[in-house]
């Protein structure tokens, strides 16, 4: 198939809509459902990462997209009796891949509710099943077990988007798009992120990255390279923890994903786990109760006579204090940044939500400042030389 028709594009208004090849087939093929413009958006920025994840790692690889950004990214590394609980998985046996989406998808989940979902293998049952517990758009996946696509397919009364893509399609190495009337065409970003020489330059006093780190830094540099810039992103054990994305400054781009983070430590804090909510509680209600819970806005928020709504008895907040010092345990945290930090500033915030290891490209007249800040901290940051704006 060259061309598929869409319903509309960005907004009902923009009609007429379509996908088309100039040469050759669509790459896609839609097993269920009706894609629209930003679902293939997504689905096809998606694919990209988390192949590119794959690749990287060796690892199953997902991705939890919205508005053409990684709400959630992951690889399919085990996930502990906490990460079990705080993603609400249950007891269900978890394979490799389902257990990438659960990191994906559970990551920031209220920017994760409707979402596009991404897999790098093909689906299995287990991941199926936690697909369809979730609010979500549509998945797509180099293919699907009989029995995790009879699941899919009975998601939304069977209206969900399941798109099967060919693993070996390979774009042309020129790429184009119009813009108000004019074609942009430019190379595409074929960089390669695994090359040792990434992590040569290092000039901070510690210059010393764990294995465990350089996966966490290449992860979070991969998701960098599919997000709108500015971009920062947090990971922490194989999986992203906070992405500020499409920020006009860097500062508020390291704030946004340091705060997204440090919400989800605080998700793991015993107070939080433990929440009595009444029975019964929908999964959005939940999630925004907890965010909520979290905020500083909680006494406003969940004022008398609110409260009953969702728990069985008031819990008390959290204070300052205890936020701050439960933060404080949160440690081991890399982050990396689509373009250089222009300033210490951005350090600073980083060490609050426990960044360790830091990979930017480096280049800023104010290195000097950046490199000062991470020493005060004992921060190892490598200056990687790479650029990965994406708009």
């Amino acid at each position: 198939m060259k061309e598929l028709a869409l319903k509309y594009g960005c907004n009902p208004n923009q009609k007429p809509s379509r996908i088309f090849m100039d040469e050759g087939e669509l790459p896609i093929t839609v097993v269920n459902g009706r894609p629209g413009y930003i679902n293939l958006l997504d689905a096809l920025n998606s694919w990209q990462l988390v192949s590119e994840l794959k690749k990287a790692t060796g690892l199953p690889a997902a991705a939890s997209f919205k508005h053409v950004s990684p709400a959630g990214a992951a690889v399919g590394l085990p996930l502990s009796d906490t990460l079990r609980h705080i993603y609400f998985t249950g007891d269900t046996p978890l394979t490799p891949l389902a257990s990438a989406y659960a990191r994906a998808r559970g990551a920031d989940r209220m920017s994760s509710y409707g979402d596009f979902v991404a897999l790098s293998d093909i689906c299995d049952q287990a991941t199926a099943l936690l697909i369809k517990r979730e609010v979500s758009d549509g998945v797509i996946a180099p293919g699907y077990t009989d029995e995790a696509l009879q699941i899919l397919r009975e998601k939304r009364k069977g209206t969900y988007c399941v798109i099967q893509i060919d693993p070996e399609y390979h774009p042309a190495p020129v790429e184009r798009k119009q813009v108000f009337g004019v074609t942009f065409e430019q190379g595409r970003n074929e960089i390669d992120l695994t090359s040792p020489a990434l992590f040569e330059n290092v000039p901070t006093q510690c210059k010393t990255f764990s294995p465990e780190a350089r996966r966490d830094l290449l992860i979070a540099l991969i998701t960098l390279k599919y997000t709108q810039s500015n971009s920062v992103c947090y990971v922490k054990d194989g999986q992203a923890i906070g992405i500020g994305a499409g920020q006009q400054s860097r500062i508020h781009c390291t704030r946004l994903a340091g705060n997204k983070a440090d919400i989800w430590w605080l998700r793991q804090h015993p107070r939080v786990m433990s929440l009595p909510f009444v029975d019964g509680i929908r999964r959005a209600d939940r999630d925004n109760t907890i965010d909520v819970f979290i905020s500083d806005d909680y006494d406003d928020v969940l004022a008398e006579g609110v409260w009953q709504q969702f728990f069985t008895e008031r819990p008390e907040p959290l204070t300052r204090e205890e936020k701050r010092e439960w933060i404080a345990k949160n440690t081991g945290v890399a982050l990396g940044s689509d373009a250089f930090f222009p300033f210490g500033d951005n350090i600073e915030r980083a060490h609050k939500s426990g960044v360790q290891y830091i990979a930017q490209a480096g280049g800023s007249v104010r290195d000097d400042n950046v490199i000062a800040t991470c020493d005060k901290y004992g921060i190892a940051m490598a200056f990687t030389g790479v650029r990965l704006f994406h708009h």
